[in-house]
């Protein structure tokens, strides 16, 4: 299968890595040309734009921060419709607002392109050994002819609705995450003000209920004050605006997204946009006058 590959950020590169060594033939485009040259040492091929990459491939991925990247990729100057041959699909595995999926999806639709959401949760770690979660949306027979390629870069694929569900889903995702994180980092912290050993709490809590994928991936990382993003603080306040503003538009409250909201504002105001949201506990730090890094 010829795949275009638009997006070859920290999730991206790796992903789109993944359906190279997977025997796929790959068009890329990326305005960071490092990135490029790095996927063409792969064995990708490079293009000159969106356009140009649209015009040489039978589906598109798109792997970029938010909604107005992947409007500007697609419909924009140079973008993937002004490529497009009869019959492309456009695979948007961004995390974006599920509203605006739909709206692109609609404009595709003028052009004869169809288009499904599948947008990913795992973080760098699973993008590079191809484990993500992919959460699909869209027509069950365009999911069902990709989840193979998809399943290239995932260790679940699972098709959650219409067109915009994947988002729905994404933006779940993110808000139990941000509170898990939170939940963990509160909790250490006050053990380590109690005068116990956060890291031997962890151990004796991670068996039992309070235990999660959450909790093992970011405790230690927490504990040893490393702070390396593989799912950086600026973009997970992307994804809680984009749920804010979801939840807001059907009057589902949200309490405690925006709770987290404003601990990621406090952290960007700090100069933490750009560390791994585990960083969290850096809020738990302040407010405490404690640390529970080793």
């Amino acid at each position: 299968m010829k795949i275009g590959f638009i997006g070859l950020g920290i999730m991206g590169k790796p992903m789109a890595k993944n359906l190279v060594k997977a025997g796929h033939e790959l068009v890329v485009f990326d305005f960071n040309k490092d990135a490029v040259k790095e996927l063409v040492d792969c064995g990708a091929t490079a293009a000159e734009s969106n356009k140009d990459l649209a015009a040489q491939v039978d589906v598109v991925i798109t792997m970029v921060p938010n909604s107005p990247h992947v409007r500007a990729a697609v419909l924009g100057e140079n973008g993937v419709v002004e490529g497009a041959k009869e019959g492309l699909v456009v695979i948007d595995m961004s995390s974006i607002d599920p509203t605006e999926s739909k709206a692109i999806g609609a404009e595709l639709a003028k052009h004869g392109i169809d288009m499904l959401d599948c947008p990913v949760s795992g973080g760098e770690p699973k993008a590079i050994d191809g484990t993500l979660s992919v959460m699909c949306g869209g027509k069950k027979e365009l999911f069902d002819k990709y989840y193979d390629m998809l399943m290239v870069m995932a260790g679940s694929v699972v098709y959650v609705g219409d067109l915009g569900s994947g988002n729905v889903a994404k933006l779940a995702n993110q808000m139990v995450v941000a509170i898990n994180i939170a939940a963990v980092a509160e909790a250490l912290t006050f053990a380590k003000k109690a005068g116990t050993d956060p890291e031997l709490v962890y151990q004796a809590i991670r068996g039992g209920l309070a235990g999660s994928t959450v909790m093992d991936a970011k405790a230690p990382m927490m504990l040893a004050g490393n702070y390396k993003p593989g799912f950086r603080i600026e973009l997970h306040i992307k994804d809680l605006n984009n749920a804010l503003n979801a939840a807001h538009a059907i009057s589902s409250p949200a309490p405690l997204t925006a709770e987290m909201m404003e601990i990621m504002q406090f952290l960007r105001s700090e100069g933490c946009d750009k560390d791994d949201h585990s960083s969290i506990v850096k809020y738990y730090e302040k407010i405490s006058g404690t640390s529970i890094v080793k």
